[in-house]
């Protein structure tokens, strides 16, 4: 990948041990930039991002192949390695400014915030190939692995931890197209009720751990966020913020071809491209998995100022903690 042969160059070890210890947990080093705190009193070196497709800015195009357009739209213009019309959460909490030339050096490691979301990927998945309880028996282990890649990092000298937990997947329009509620599993948005439970049960789950890694290092931060409560608030108060019924995507057709985005399909025998909407900030869904920039950015601005975190505080105080 050439974000290893840029660490290697750049001779970031460390960086290439915490990989190591988190390629089995998350789909990889997604970030990292310079960040600029908002706070003149304090502020990160750096961030490094670790999760999903919610805040992953190159790793699925390193491994799987580059993300095509109309991905990157309305912000960069063309693809950006994010499943995104424009910009993630991770970009608005990094206010980012990215220049190679100034990469974040090995000493910064032990100042720097890092930021991990995980659960959507594991769960969404398996909640489309077993029943519900077997997931939830499933969970425990995967809040094992994630507990061992932040015992990993602090090991290696991270001590700012930023956490998300994972949001509302019975609310995610792909999983309401595919999987209709049945009578009396509909939640009072029209969400996927036991699919919610799920995610809500994971979530226990991992506060649960990040309450004992509390007691257990010391010296470091723990925040947890609450992005379940951010986005289903979105989902709730959709027309209130100016979004369409939070089950309308841009771009994509799940309804009748099962297509993502930038997947051609057979429409009166001939292969079109997937319609995209006119106006992608209406839409909570960019392509009935992701969230679109606008969405992002309303939920960014509700947790940068700590009003969805464990212990309470804006990203600038987690800088000053210790």
């Amino acid at each position: 990948m050439d974000w290893l042969r840029i660490i290697r160059r750049k001779r970031w070890r460390g960086l290439w041990k915490f990989k190591k210890s988190l390629i089995a947990l998350m789909t990889g080093i997604v970030l990292v930039v310079p960040f600029l705190s908002s706070s003149n009193a304090c502020s990160f070196p750096a961030i490094y991002n670790f999760g999903d497709s919610n805040s992953d800015t190159g790793a699925v195009s390193a491994a799987f192949g580059r993300v095509p357009f109309p991905n990157g739209k309305t912000f960069f213009g063309k693809p950006s390695g994010r499943f995104c019309v424009g910009r993630l959460i991770i970009d608005f909490i990094a206010k980012t400014s990215q220049i190679k030339s100034n990469l974040p050096r090995p000493e910064d490691f032990s100042k720097a915030l890092y930021t991990l979301d995980s659960g959507q990927n594991d769960l969404q998945f398996w909640l489309e190939s077993m029943r519900e309880e077997q997931v939830k028996a499933s969970i425990p282990n995967i809040i094992d692995h994630f507990a061992l890649a932040i015992e990993k990092l602090y090991q290696e000298g991270a001590r700012k931890f930023w956490i998300h937990n994972t949001g509302p997947i019975g609310c995610l329009p792909s999983m309401v197209i595919k999987y209709p509620p049945k009578p009396g599993n509909a939640d009072q948005n029209g969400c996927i009720r036991p699919f919610n439970e799920v995610a809500q049960e994971f979530n226990k789950q991992l506060t649960d751990r990040v309450s004992r890694l509390r007691a257990q290092l010391h010296d470091a931060v723990l925040i947890y966020v609450d992005i379940y409560s951010a986005k289903y608030t979105l989902i709730t108060e959709a027309k209130k913020h100016g979004f369409v019924s939070p089950f309308e995507y841009c771009c994509g057709n799940w309804r009748e071809h099962d297509a993502k985005c930038w997947e051609k399909v057979i429409l009166n025998g001939t292969k079109v491209g997937a319609a995209i909407c006119n106006d992608p900030s209406k839409y909570i869904s960019w392509d009935g998995i992701h969230y679109t920039e606008a969405a992002n950015h309303w939920i960014a601005n509700r947790i940068m100022d700590g009003s969805f975190s464990d212990p309470p505080g804006s990203i600038p105080n987690a800088c000053m903690q210790s």
